[in-house]
């Protein structure tokens, strides 16, 4: 059975005909074919363009079936109308489009209140084209934080750290290797399967520009307890003086837990929370990209990282790592905010909850397998294949299996200290009615039934098992 793989896939592009053959019905004289790897010299008719990308991203996956990415791949007729009107838009010229910005600074202070900011009507917050940006842009402003205090005291800025758990977003392995932080990861493992208070005080010292716990984990759903993180380097400040600073990365559970978990403390209600990324294309349930950064106080973003530009018509602040970007999406979610309301986001948020914990009562009740998250706290959930239940096959092989039906459910191991377990994971988002999930375990009880059935073991290349998990 052939393997997929991005780079074996880009080698098999290579070999394809170095032209595109076109449907008789759109060929002008000259056009019977255009090439492939190189632009050719003439243009050509819309309906002809159209037709050959049409054909060939017919071959992509449906996205409504797509249960391995976190992001929307629905939204309903009226907002993709305003999308359509929208697209021209570029966030970064405010003095061209005023009232696009006017509703992004509304975003801004609806989040901040959202997450209980001492005062959300004057901190400082920006959209970004998604929550890797924002992580970058909460991750500059603790390195320059750190920075400025150290040099206040006459000490040395040169040997930055920052600390996060094993299982963290690659983003943060790119931030800290983009701006020269040293990563300090703590490893997961079976007894500590998070990042925990223990792991982080094993971890800072006087050179830890702050700590990120995940809020809604990617590789299992489950939130890093904040509160405790927090508590515990209280007592650390306490007893050695150093103030060390949290960002939360809360890409998912930012738009969860304020609506399902409204108790849970792990927000701006915890002084030492300094700043909070969101993906709006995630569960603010707007179509890609789209995140959000928000800092506790308009102090917590330092000043040096605002650059005022004036050639846009007007003299403006930004503080995006990006400069164009579209201002569509940003419309999209003021338009969320709007047609939800924190009723509606709790009745989206909710059944997505419960489609999850359906399923992940149903795979631990077909016996084959064993649950590691149920979709308690964010919408996912993920599971291993039960020891001793088969060496014909594993999740890797069910996983390509799955995909016969048209879905999309990714195998993958564990990061580091655990990387010899394999789990699937399963992200239930807006549109993934109850009625599709009972046809997804459906196919999935016809999958392991053929699994089960098969004489003797698959043959495997262990250098393409893996799957998308963003």
């Amino acid at each position: 059975m052939p393997h997929w793989h991005p780079r074996r896939t880009q080698i098999e592009q290579r070999m394809l005909s170095n032209e595109f053959s076109i449907n008789p019905l759109f060929v002008r004289k000259g056009e019977e074919a255009v090439p492939r790897f190189r632009m050719r010299d003439q243009s050509m008719l819309p309906e002809t363009a159209y037709q050959i990308i049409h054909d060939e991203i017919a071959l992509d996956g449906n996205a409504r079936l797509n249960l391995a990415t976190f992001v929307t791949t629905w939204m309903e007729p009226a907002a993709e109308r305003l999308y359509a009107q929208s697209v021209d838009k570029n966030m970064i010229d405010k003095d061209e489009y005023p009232q696009t910005a006017a509703i992004e600074e509304r975003c801004v202070r609806i989040l901040a209140d959202l997450w209980n900011s001492p005062d959300p009507h004057n901190t400082i917050g920006v959209s970004t084209t998604g929550s890797s940006e924002a992580c970058m842009l909460g991750g500059l402003a603790l390195k320059r934080r750190w920075q400025n205090e150290r040099k206040k005291h006459g000490k040395p800025i040169d040997r930055p750290n920052i600390v996060f758990s094993s299982a963290v977003q690659v983003v943060w392995e790119k931030f800290a290797n983009y701006w020269e932080v040293e990563p300090r990861y703590v490893n997961i493992s079976q007894d500590h399967p998070h990042l925990d208070p223990e792991g982080v005080l094993s971890a800072v010292d006087e050179n830890t520009i702050g700590v990120v716990p995940i809020f809604g984990e990617t590789y299992t759903g489950i939130y890093e307890p904040v509160a405790a993180i927090a508590k515990a380097l209280d007592e650390h400040q306490a007893k050695t003086g150093l103030d060390i600073p949290i960002h939360i990365d809360a890409a998912s559970g930012g738009f969860i837990a304020p609506f399902l978990q409204p108790d849970l403390v792990w927000d701006f209600r915890l002084p030492r929370v300094k700043s909070i990324n969101v993906s709006g294309h995630k569960y603010g349930l707007v179509y890609p990209g789209l995140g959000w950064i928000i800092w506790r106080e308009v102090e917590d973003l330092p000043e040096e990282l605002i650059f005022r530009v004036s050639y846009l018509g007007g003299n403006m602040p930004t503080f995006a790592l990006n400069f164009s970007r579209p201002g569509a999406q940003v419309l999209l979610q003021y338009y969320n905010f709007l047609r939800l309301g924190k009723d509606g986001y709790y009745e989206v948020q909710k059944t997505s909850q419960a489609v999850a914990q359906f399923l992940s009562k149903e795979i631990l009740d077909m016996g084959a397998f064993e649950l590691l998250t149920d979709g308690s706290d964010i919408p996912v959930f993920a599971w291993k294949l039960k020891e001793g239940h088969t060496s014909n096959w594993n999740l890797y092989d069910l996983s390509r299996q799955l995909r016969i039906f048209g879905w999309q459910v990714p195998a993958y191991p564990l990061p580091p200290d655990m990387e010899e377990v394999t789990i699937m994971r399963i992200v239930v988002r807006n549109g993934f009615s109850m009625d599709l999930a009972q046809l997804f375990m459906l196919n999935l009880k016809q999958a392991v039934s053929y699994l089960d059935s098969l004489d003797g073991p698959i043959p495997h290349d262990t250098k393409y098992d893996n799957g998308f998990h963003h």
